[in-house]
């Protein structure tokens, strides 16, 4: 698919960050666009924005809500006749070591960062089927290839994601849908940025995208046959390595966490309503 022109393209959590920045983008590009969030006057704000580029229906939902999703693929294809790009890119992470955190907010996690996107790529199948083409791109992560500790619930479920992403891509290989996964490392938004001292030191060792970065990747994945695109590049690498030799990934971790805490001091510094340590 190298022509979004007219094309409907959903996307979940597309009130702001990444799910906002897909949205500008494939806005850009001509097509059609269902945007789903649990916010609705995020929501609203970003179909306002985009009202005057392209057509934008709203959809204020709750991912988790099976029932919902439904609803949300039956609206994309009763208001425009066809679904061909879905962007699962809702997610939620609550910081900190599983004890430390209810078992509640477990559940959740899985529900919304795996169960939500293995749902709704279920259901779209059949609705890229009859559009005679289709692309599924998930938003995943790199702690999908290097499990980080006060994040083990968020690596699984970002893991799961991957795994599913590369089976799914093998079994409509043949097909007219391309299957793909972007796993950024830590993203320029608030979902990190707000929330910036719960956070692992050892995110920050790493380069930050910005979600235009991460929206463009989205683009290409769901107009070519790449199935992954780690980003950065080498933080992708380095990801890939740790998890295939978890020995030298503990053995680097110290080095890491170093790296990690000097330069959230400095992003810490650059908010100017945060207290410097």
């Amino acid at each position: 698919m190298d022509d979004f022109a007219n094309k409907t393209i959903v996307i979940t959590g597309a009130s702001a960050g990444v799910g906002a920045a897909c949205a500008r983008a494939f806005a850009a590009a001509d097509a059609n666009l269902v945007l789903a969030a649990r916010g609705g006057e995020a929501l609203q704000a970003i179909c306002a924005e985009l009202s005057s580029q392209t057509k934008v229906v709203g959809h204020r939902m709750d991912v988790a809500d099976l029932e919902a999703c439904d609803a949300l693929l039956a609206a994309a294809e009763t208001a425009y006749g066809a679904v061909h790009v879905l962007v699962n890119n809702a997610g939620m992470h609550e910081r900190g070591s599983l004890e430390s955190i209810s078992a509640r907010a477990v559940a959740d996690m899985v529900d919304i960062n795996l169960r939500a996107p293995l749902y709704l790529s279920a259901a779209v199948i059949p609705l890229m089927q009859r559009a005679g083409e289709g692309a599924i791109v998930m938003v995943g992560s790199l702690a999908g290839l290097s499990p980080l500790a006060g994040a083990a619930t968020y690596s699984g479920t970002k893991a799961g994601l991957r795994a599913f992403s590369f089976a799914l891509a093998d079994e409509l290989a043949s097909s007219s849908i391309q299957m793909g996964i972007v796993s950024p490392g830590p993203i320029d938004t608030g979902f990190i940025m707000a929330d910036i001292d719960s956070v692992e030191d050892i995110v920050f060792s790493q380069p930050m995208s910005s979600p235009e970065e991460v929206a463009d990747a989205v683009l290409d994945l769901a107009r070519s046959k790449r199935i992954e695109i780690a980003m950065p590049g080498l933080s992708g690498k380095l990801s890939t390595l740790g998890y295939n030799f978890p020995v030298l990934r503990r053995r680097l971790r110290p080095l890491l966490y170093a790296l990690g805490r000097k330069n959230k001091r400095k992003y810490r510094r650059a908010q100017p309503s945060s207290p410097m340590e």
